[in-house]
């Protein structure tokens, strides 16, 4: 089955355009709607070449404070041989639109629209865009919060038309994940997958758990809960949940509504000042690769 999934181009609105949009930001979820990803809001990173991206999260006091998200742009030609500059970060990269090709740990990966790569901390990788349009894809990621007595996660490169989405009960398959981690798999500390909706499909009651969120609309429309409110998102849309923020869907129609989602699991919640929780982890991270 082929997908579709909504790539920004950035560009400017004209002076004629109203100012009114979606955008909000509350202390318990934020709303970055497509319109509000132009040219003035790109950023640059150190040695990435002919490439741009919008930051869509990052970590916040007292908001979301596991993750980042990016999604690339990186122009013919352009790409990096250094692309990640902390050692202690794990990544996800999702391809939505053009190619491009993947070096990591000696390896060459062919990435495609759809393609999916995990990468472990302090995996030598470098990404180079070969084609003759730009690729734009996300990048998610986390600090790995190694635990003694667990191996790190290995890379893999998928692509979603390879992964079967798993059912919610009860759903008659209306409702669907496409998971790319085995969630058994307790050496994964962060998930990213797609979630798929059938047009009239819910989620029917408002989960409330410590899960942080960030859930990109890859494809459709739908209206949905956050906290107190009702918001109508559409592809390109972004959505930024902090933890216990409740949250529903009804998907609206007429075509499937479907996001990529990263989620925070399988580990302890820290019980001390984060300074101290960090030496600990970083402590088990260097055991671990020792």
């Amino acid at each position: 089955m082929s997908h579709s999934y909504y790539a920004p181009k950035g560009g400017h609105p004209g002076q004629e355009t109203l100012l009114t949009d979606r955008a909000v930001f509350t202390d318990a979820y934020a709303v970055i709607p497509r319109g509000t990803m132009r040219d003035i809001v790109t950023s640059n990173l150190p040695f990435w070449n002919d490439t741009r991206l919008w930051v869509l999260s990052r970590p916040l006091s007292g908001f979301a404070e596991t993750f980042s998200q990016y999604i690339m742009e990186v122009a013919p030609g352009g790409g990096s041989d250094r692309p990640e500059t902390d050692p202690d970060a794990q990544g996800v990269l999702f391809v939505v639109e053009g190619g491009a090709e993947l070096t990591a740990d000696g390896r060459t990966y062919d990435l495609r629209s759809g393609s999916y790569a995990y990468l472990p901390p302090q995996t030598d990788w470098t990404f180079k865009n070969k084609g003759s349009e730009p690729v734009r894809f996300h990048w998610v990621r986390k600090a790995y919060e190694a635990v003694d007595g667990l191996d790190w996660p290995e890379l893999f490169v998928t692509h979603e038309s390879e992964i079967t989405p798993s059912e919610m009960p009860g759903t008659d398959g209306k409702w669907a994940t496409t998971r790319f981690v085995d969630p058994s798999d307790l050496r994964h500390d962060m998930h990213v997958n797609i979630v798929n909706f059938a047009p009239g499909a819910v989620i029917p009651f408002a989960e409330t758990h410590v899960m942080e969120h960030g859930l990109y609309v890859l494809q459709g429309k739908a209206v949905y809960r956050l906290n107190q409110d009702w918001v109508e998102v559409e592809a390109g849309d972004y959505m930024w949940l902090r933890a216990f923020c409740p949250q529903a869907c009804y998907a609206g129609g007429p075509g499937p509504f479907r996001y990529l989602l990263y989620k925070d699991v399988n580990r302890h919640m820290p019980l001390r000042p984060a300074s101290r929780f960090e030496a600990g982890t970083k402590a088990a991270f260097r055991s671990a690769a020792e």
